[in-house]
């Protein structure tokens, strides 16, 4: 399973969840108890709780990020692998994740061991990382994007694009009445800018934000890499001098499918 800094994660899912709608197959009003499985710094633990009467529990392999999750949310979290759960059968009504499936070699065992914890459903938001949309005005800032993304998906080791596969990988666990809604998140930077919004800009300028995934981009390309993040650097200088005129604006659409699949005989 990879690891992720808590600051890689507030990042990456900020303004995820200022709409609810997507969650209205989890059917969070009805629950009892909940488990959030790789729930990170809990934030998507706090929103099941703010949708829910139930008791709601995170789990995540990272001791440091369920430390951050238990001082920031005050909900309990608990340290535990996805795949070996602490917890009995059947101890929940409701076991989910969050952008978890796509970052695990083995999605289905994943899921197996959801549907052993869980008395009634299974449920997964999961990105679609190949389908991600980028406007800029800010020149070459989508064609950079489209690049280092191609390169993130050769050269990352599970599969970060699941997509329809997310519903098939419900299907080899044994769970049933599978459905699957696909909705979409649509980030939005132009003035006023934020503090993450300047704070972003610092990060393109400098190329902290692709040390995050080198890695994964030097398997893809090779040296190449240092060449493709000095264009990186140059064109966030590009973003910086914009957002200083009060110019810069960029979009970003990342598509999410969320996956709801009930326990057989529940």
């Amino acid at each position: 399973m990879r690891n992720f800094s808590a600051d890689y994660l507030r990042r990456t899912r900020a303004g995820l969840w200022s709409s609810r709608a997507a969650l209205e197959d989890l059917e969070l009003a009805t629950r009892d108890r909940v488990v959030d499985v790789g729930c990170g710094t809990g934030e998507f633990t706090r929103v099941l709780t703010e949708e829910t009467d139930g008791t709601v529990v995170g789990v995540d392999a990272d001791p440091e990020l369920v430390g951050v999750a238990r001082e920031e949310t005050g909900l309990p979290v608990a340290v535990g692998d996805a795949l070996r759960l602490p917890l009995r059968d059947d101890a929940a009504d409701l076991v989910t994740c969050q952008a978890l499936l796509v970052n695990l070699p083995d999605p289905a065992a994943a899921l197996r061991e959801f549907r052993r914890v869980a008395s009634d459903a299974v449920a997964a938001v999961e990105p679609d990382n190949a389908d991600v949309a980028v406007e800029s005005t800010v020149d070459r800032e989508a064609e950079l994007d489209r690049r280092l993304r191609a390169a993130y998906l050769e050269g990352v080791e599970t599969d970060v694009a699941l997509g329809e596969r997310v519903e098939a990988a419900f299907e080899r666990a044994g769970l049933v009445d599978v459905t699957t809604r696909r909705h979409y998140h649509r980030k939005v930077i132009e003035p006023p800018y934020s503090d993450a919004d300047l704070q972003d800009a610092t990060r393109k300028a400098t190329g902290a934000g692709l040390a995050d995934h080198e890695t994964e981009l030097r398997r893809a390309v090779g040296d190449a890499y240092d060449d493709l993040r000095s264009a990186w650097r140059e064109m966030g200088r590009d973003v910086v001098d914009a957002m200083q005129a009060g110019t810069y604006r960029r979009a970003e659409v990342v598509p999410f499918d969320v996956t709801v699949g009930r326990v057989p005989n529940a």
